[in-house]
């Protein structure tokens, strides 16, 4: 693996090539090299990263020493090696993007935007190869600033200031986490602390465990901790929020996953439980804002608070799978947990792009003030509709293959012993169903109103589509997403690089039978199992298609025998000949013989259908709001005019959302700590002699406690 070294310091030169060229071009030059060079890097980096997860050793590399700290190592495993894929991955495109958007963006300052974009996957990459604990800290405080000044750049300085409050408060979560770790193993190394994971106690485990997912938590958006995700992404200059959306969000994952399965080998169940309930619950509380939320921008962040509740379920099932010593249950719902992350990264960052380029073709991003899009905006609106469809979990697109993978693994929870774990599962499967619906409402809604129909603002009747360096960029992440969602088959196994060492097993014998391979594996399954999938057809391209096949099954334990199979390969091909068929019946019978007339559409006898007559965003999530009114307690402020204090001449009604999290949590604490202040503020009436009384009482009460003692 020495090999990958120049290919590592290759992408962080061009990087660094690129701030420099960044700070020094004029404006428009500086665009065309934030295009190149992040770009170019981010390819580098996408062949650096392939390599390396499909590498049998992992590579390290000693960067300096430093007295009373050590050495500063840098790792490449399979485990970063997978997050530095879908980082360029992700990169490509939002470089192009940034670029481009930047015309339109009012900022504070133009070139610094540009320089603080590449920075940030410098940022990104050095967290994710940090293999020492002053290492990993110090990049993860540089990444935490430069999205602060990325997002302070934008809408206002409060919503950075926010967000980096709380950011560092998780940071300090984190420290004391991993300060525990390293001096259990009396070693800053990753490598030393993996190793003496196994001699901590199971109290300690579960500080560690705690602190950990606090910490890194609050990057990663789980409730109670992901207030300013709606803030900050809402406020983020749009060139850049894809960057952030798509990669930065995936480091808190990421730093769950580093400590509680890589250096804190699981032994305890609990943990499991702790993720299971925690992203159930993110998951629909994310998916339930989003719906009733009317600005597009604030809806895919809740979104994403959504989505990290979805993949942190699935990493819970297998924790506590690996608990119970399931490890291929363990396996698959770890594959099902990265395979989600993966396909959240591509069609998050497609729609916020798609947000940008409607941001900037129209300057609202109200869906109600949004409408007829599709006929001015067709390429925009098709990538738009394929993020919507992939993040719906809607086949053939990637984001179903991921989910239905999430909702079977929870299915194996029939083979765990304890009657109290299956019920926890049964409820997380419930909310993660329950999730998935409310999901395809969002999506709906969204991309109905803000598409389809009337125009209902004159901004959206007057937009034009979006330059060409936006629509590559958001065709390059559609197509990708239908990749990962019609290839499972070659995607899971790639998947399984990551999750063999974690899981202590394979996950691809139970999950992608090698049917189309001649190889001892294929004895993994009973020759009449596979038999009977080979009857049904799952042998069908043998001899031309590569590989594993294009079907995804799985074969249940002893205790759950039943079959789950899905193919999306088959679905697209299957729903391509249908519509196919249809068209041809439709144009035999109806459209051959008829000759087509084109008349005003019926209006139901109004002279003139106004945009205001029709159906609007907050009026599709009006059912949503009534039935969790409970949950959602919006707060509701009358407003009346009157004459002479009788006579009324208007009442003016306002719903203001107050989120779940603000209700509970923010607001008591922000008022108790008010309640405090004003208690402590008695105290300074003014005159010397209470000060000099306070001063004698403290004294008094000290020398008490000394003499105590």
């Amino acid at each position: 693996m020495t090999a990958l070294g120049p290919w590592m310091t290759t992408t962080l030169g061009i990087y660094l090539f690129g701030i420099a060229a960044v700070l020094l071009l004029r404006r428009k030059a500086a665009r065309l090299a934030l295009a190149c060079f992040g770009g170019v890097g981010s390819f580098v980096l996408l062949i650096s990263g392939t390599w390396a997860l499909f590498a049998d050793a992992s590579y390290s590399a000693s960067l300096w020493t430093i007295p009373n700290i050590g050495n500063l190592t840098i790792t490449v495993d399979h485990l970063s090696a997978f997050f530095l894929v879908v980082t360029s991955i992700v990169a490509m495109p939002a470089s192009l993007f940034a670029a481009t958007g930047l015309d339109d963006e009012k900022v504070h300052q133009p070139n610094p935007i540009p320089a603080l974009f590449l920075g940030l996957l410098i940022g990104i990459i050095l967290v994710i190869i940090a293999s020492n604990v002053f290492l990993f800290l110090v990049t993860w405080e540089i990444m935490s600033i430069l999205i602060y000044l990325i997002i302070s750049n934008g809408e206002g300085e409060r919503p950075g200031y926010v967000m980096l409050a709380i950011g560092e408060t998780g940071t300090l979560f984190v420290l004391v986490a991993l300060l525990l770790l390293a001096g259990n193993a009396g070693t800053l190394s990753f490598e030393g602390i993996k190793a003496g994971g196994f001699s901590l106690t199971a109290g300690l485990r579960w500080t560690i465990f705690i602190l950990s997912f606090v910490g890194f938590g609050v990057k990663a958006g789980l409730i109670p901790l992901n207030f300013w995700i709606s803030r900050a992404y809402t406020a983020t200059p749009p060139a850049c929020i894809p960057l952030i959306a798509g990669a930065t969000l995936n480091l808190g994952l990421y730093g769950i996953i580093r400590v509680n399965t890589d250096l804190l080998p699981m032994t305890q169940a609990g943990p499991g439980v702790v993720m299971l309930v925690v992203g159930s619950i993110t998951a629909l509380i994310g998916i339930l804002y989003a719906t009733i939320e009317d600005d597009f921008k604030t809806l895919l962040a809740h979104s994403s608070v959504e989505n990290a509740g979805i993949i942190t379920t699935a990493f819970g099932a297998g924790i506590i799978f690996l608990a119970a010593d399931h490890r291929v249950a363990a396996a698959m719902a770890f594959i099902a947990a990265f395979y989600h992350l993966f396909n959240h990264s591509t069609f998050k960052t497609l729609l916020f792009m798609g947000a940008g380029a409607l941001e900037g073709a129209t300057g609202v991003r109200s869906l109600d003030q949004l409408g007829g899009l599709l006929k001015r905006m067709p390429w925009t609106g098709l990538f738009i509709l394929v993020g919507a469809l992939s993040i719906s979990a809607m086949p053939p697109f990637n984001g179903f293959v991921s989910e239905w993978l999430t909702l079977e693994s929870l299915l194996r929870s029939v083979e765990l012993a304890s009657l109290g774990l299956k019920i926890v599962f049964v409820a997380a499967g419930v909310v993660l169903a329950l999730t998935a619906g409310l999901a395809v409402t969002c999506f709906v809604r969204a991309f109905a109103m803000g598409f389809l129909g009337m125009p209902r603002s004159e901004t959206a009747e007057k937009a034009r589509e979006a330059g060409k360096p936006t629509i590559l960029s958001m065709a390059f992440l559609a197509l990708v997403c239908l990749a990962l969602g019609v290839l499972p088959t070659y995607v899971i196994p790639a998947v399984d690089q990551v999750v063999s060492p974690l899981a202590g097993a394979s996950g691809t014998s139970a999950l992608v039978p090698p049917f189309f391979q001649n190889r001892p594996s294929a004895s993994e399954l009973p020759p009449e199992f596979a038999a009977d999938f080979h009857n049904l057809g799952a042998q069908v391209g043998q001899g031309i298609v590569p590989g594993r096949g294009l079907a995804v099954i799985h074969r249940g334990g002893k205790k759950n025998p039943v079959v789950f199979a899905m193919s999306t390969s088959y679905m697209l091909i299957a729903l391509i000949l249908l519509l196919g068929v249809c068209a041809s019946i439709v144009w035999l019978v109806v459209a051959r013989r008829r000759k087509v007339e084109r008349r005003p559409r019926w209006d139901g006898g109004v002279r003139r259908f106004l945009p205001e007559m029709t159906y609007t965003a907050s009026g599709f999530a009006q059912p949503v709001r009534v039935i969790f009114e409970a949950v959602l307690r919006p707060k509701i402020v009358d407003r009346r005019e009157t004459i002479a204090e009788h006579f009324r001449v208007s009442i003016q009604r306002k719903r203001k959302e107050v989120h779940l999290v603000d209700r509970l949590i923010l607001y008591p604490m922000t008022n108790a700590g008010q309640r405090i202040a004003s208690t402590l503020a008695l105290m300074h009436n003014g005159q010397l002699n209470a000060y000099a009384g306070y001063a004698l009482l403290a004294l008094v009460i000290f020398l008490t406690i000394a003499l105590a003692v």
